[in-house]
């Protein structure tokens, strides 16, 4: 198994894409810490892994959370080996103008502040066992950003450039950072990034190559790859599970 003795921390895994990943990442012989905000389906998707996971809830824009949920993983595991960034919020899809000032702050407290709040938590313990991966869910939307989204697409690109720049920082330490950026997924937020516009799926579909969507399991089968000993040289990307959406 790919990562037999691994201990994991994925956040936003009470749905979707993290989800998928915690689950991915058990069958491949890890430790998983659930972690959500919605302590229900942390717990829920805990008990389906079985005895190699444990459910924590969590508020990531939130850094006493983050650091608490950081400490219980390493107590209860005795150490952590790989962090998944995935907690995210975005907007309904809609003109600029209509972004509310809550709206704005919520996506960057979450999907920035949340991401940045984690990596703080995880160094420390990566630098005592000397070395870490960390994995950044960015978004197509970061490379590729269409109208509808501006303040979600912008905080994306944020993550991209904190993944980089992470890399570089941290590489000394042997701390892996690199990021995954997926096109639009079948996961809960799917009608926000889409919007309520009739046939909004069905056009989108048509602007990639592939001819559909991301499914959660493409951007895990990505995760495992990144977290595993094969990307042992693998650092500061932003890698694309796009269907070739960014060609």
């Amino acid at each position: 198994m790919r990562l037999d003795g691994r201990a994991a921390l994925v956040t936003g895994a009470g749905s979707g894409i993290g989800k998928s990943i915690a689950e991915t990442y058990a069958r491949e012989g890890a430790r998983i810490a659930v972690v959500d905000i919605n302590a229900d389906a942390a717990k829920s998707v805990a008990r389906a892994i079985g005895n190699r996971a444990i459910a924590l809830r969590c508020d990531m824009s939130k850094k006493a959370d983050v650091d608490a949920v950081v400490e219980e993983t390493v107590s209860t595991f005795g150490g952590l080996d790989i962090l998944v960034n995935n907690a995210g919020a975005t907007h309904v899809n809609k003109p600029m103008l209509e972004i509310s000032e809550e709206e704005f702050d919520r996506v960057y407290a979450v999907n920035v502040k949340g991401v940045f709040f984690g990596c703080q938590a995880v160094v420390p313990v990566f630098r005592r066992q000397g070395g870490g991966v960390i994995i950044n869910i960015g978004s197509t939307a970061g490379l590729r950003p269409r109208p509808g989204l501006s303040a979600y697409n912008s905080t994306k690109g944020a993550v991209h450039i904190l993944t980089k720049t992470l890399a570089v920082e941290l590489a000394p330490d042997r701390i892996r950072v690199c990021a995954i950026a997926p096109v639009a997924t079948d996961t809960p937020l799917l009608p926000s990034f889409l919007g309520p516009a009739e046939g909004m799926r069905q056009k989108f579909e048509a602007t990639v190559p592939l001819g559909r969507l991301a499914r959660p399991q493409d951007i895990a089968n990505t995760a495992l790859f990144l977290a595993s000993p094969d990307a042992e040289f693998v650092t500061g990307n932003i890698v694309e599970v796009d269907g070739g959406r960014c060609v």
